[in-house]
């Protein structure tokens, strides 16, 4: 993903985080998938091996399509904490227009 579109992924990410469309925290993305409300994930790539292996075997199995963030800090900075592991968007409209942004940042 370049800059620009890491970016505004990431802004989108603080937005649905503010208006509580989106659960930050590898934990709360687990509960919301096993319940099936998440629509979209974002995940750090630079996570610790554990974290990592907590939550992208079950978005995969649960058929969430997921991304990866530029990295922990930067996600914990637009989500207003510190280094973050994952956020998840539970808001399917916010999911759709980051959907849409991933999609044409990777063409």
């Amino acid at each position: 993903m370049d800059p620009v579109a890491g970016r505004k992924l990431l802004r989108l990410v603080g937005l649905g985080v503010r208006s509580r469309g989106a659960v930050v925290g590898v934990q709360q993305v687990r509960d919301a998938a096993m319940r099936n409300r998440l629509a979209f994930a974002v995940v750090a790539p630079d996570a610790s091996r554990h974290s990592l292996e907590k939550v992208v075997p079950l978005l995969n199995a649960r058929r969430v399509r997921w991304v990866k963030a530029p990295s922990a800090s930067e996600l914990g900075d637009a989500v207003g904490r510190g280094a973050t592991a994952a956020v998840g968007i539970v808001d399917r409209q916010l999911a759709k227009g980051i959907r849409a942004l991933v999609d044409a940042s990777s063409r």
